[in-house]
């Protein structure tokens, strides 16, 4: 019986121990309405794994707050996507507010350099993208919101 109580003991302080270590932690942002993605290729070559992978994102849709662990190169095929940085600018060559078929997007690597992409119109974006990553990373990594404001 003893035992079994201190089990129960154990048990509770360290769900109590879990539930107050995160307590006040920004949790990660997911994405929005329909966001997608479909592996055209895989390979990996000089230290690097790469990934070739067309990502759709639907009517009023984001991808959700976060970074990649290597480089990452895309290209807008369709449709107009809204890219914002940490301080939630975004971060588009030109007088427009948004990257339009046809134009390119580099994404730096890092924690430091978190983004969301967004689809605010109703034609769905296409993004023609292409992964620089170290062998065994994920494609991306959730980041929490940055705490400004998006336009």
């Amino acid at each position: 019986m003893k035992r079994h109580a201190r089990r129960t003991a154990v048990i509770a302080a360290a769900a109590a121990a879990l539930t107050l270590g995160t307590a006040g932690v920004a949790q990660a942002t997911p994405a929005t309405g329909e966001v997608s993605g479909t592996i055209l290729a895989e390979w990996d070559a000089f230290g690097k794994h790469y990934v070739h992978r067309l990502v759709y994102l639907g009517e009023d849709s984001a991808t959700g707050w976060h970074y990649h662990d290597g480089m990452l190169y895309a290209r807008v095929v369709q449709g107009q996507l809204h890219h914002y940085d940490a301080t939630c600018s975004e971060d588009v060559p030109g007088p427009r507010d948004y990257y339009r078929a046809g134009q390119f997007i580099v994404e730096p690597d890092g924690p430091g350099h978190v983004h969301i992409g967004m689809n605010r119109g109703s034609e769905q974006v296409i993004l023609d993208v292409l992964y620089a990553l170290p062998i065994g990373a994920p494609l991306s990594r959730d980041a929490p919101a940055p705490g400004c404001e998006l336009p």
